[in-house]
């Protein structure tokens, strides 16, 4: 099962059109199974989500709100920001998940509950607290993150729980630790043994966010799975950055993650 995760970085700059197609052609180049989008689109007509799955024969569900938020970004008054669940299989239903947050409007993770031939496969997608002075709350969320999927792999499925999404944090952090520790989850990253540091938010992008000292030149963008009680635990075949501009244009400020697993 080929998974990918992707911050696609809503329809910020002026190139959001162009890098829509760079978007859809990257998915129509890996073919993933599943993927988790952040920083993603809807409009009342349709949801990102929406169009990118249609020429793929994909499902796809689209929730929000999540971060950054609000969003200031002019003439797009009517545009929401959320995240969404991609699957080469029915979803057979979905669900928000409200995670802890000192702010007005607080995030949430997606649920999906995909049909896989195999039987229910829970996936997770959802976008982490970036700013630094809001520490706590990203802390809290992971481990609120943690706990979720934790709580899916114990409903008796023979499939693993996937998480996937931004997570704001590099791999050293206690954000990620509240999510790695123990028995808890697996990055697929680290159990494939890929080489280098899979950074996924990089200065030398002509877009990057300078400014976010926390998670530049980090990997931020997490493909992890913990497995269930009626089940074992996949092994990684193999993990990548796409890190490469598609016809000359980057399609966002972070790269996508892909994993394939051997259920």
């Amino acid at each position: 099962m080929r998974v990918m995760t992707w911050n696609v970085w809503w329809r910020f700059g002026e190139q959001w059109r162009e890098r829509q197609i760079g978007i859809a052609a990257t998915l129509a180049a890996h073919r993933p199974d599943i993927v988790g989008l952040q920083e993603s689109w809807s409009v009342r007509e349709a949801s990102q989500a929406a169009v990118l799955a249609a020429p793929l024969g994909m499902h796809s569900v689209f929730a929000g709100p999540s971060l950054p938020h609000p969003i200031e970004e002019p003439g797009h008054d009517d545009v929401d920001l959320g995240v969404a669940i991609l699957s080469r299989w029915p979803i057979r239903h979905s669900w928000t998940h409200r995670l802890p947050s000192s702010r007005v409007q607080p995030p949430i993770a997606l649920v999906a509950v995909v049909e896989h031939p195999d039987g229910p496969l829970h996936v997770v997608c959802s976008c982490a607290e970036h700013h630094a002075h809001l520490a706590d709350d990203h802390l809290a969320q992971t481990r609120e993150l943690a706990r979720l999927v934790t709580d899916l792999s114990n409903l008796g499925g023979t499939l693993p729980v996937l998480l996937v999404g931004d997570l704001n944090a590099g791999p050293d952090t206690p954000e990620i630790a509240a999510l790695t520790d123990g028995d808890a989850l697996t990055d697929a990253w680290t159990a494939s043994g890929a080489a280098g540091d899979g950074i996924t938010l990089s200065a030398a992008l002509p877009d990057a966010p300078l400014g976010a000292a926390k998670q530049l030149n980090r990997r931020i963008d997490y493909i992890m799975f913990r497995a269930s009680t009626g089940g074992h635990a996949p092994a990684v075949k193999s993990a990548a950055v796409l890190d490469e501009p598609v016809e000359g244009l980057y399609p966002s400020d972070h790269f996508a993650v892909l994993a394939d697993l051997a259920l």
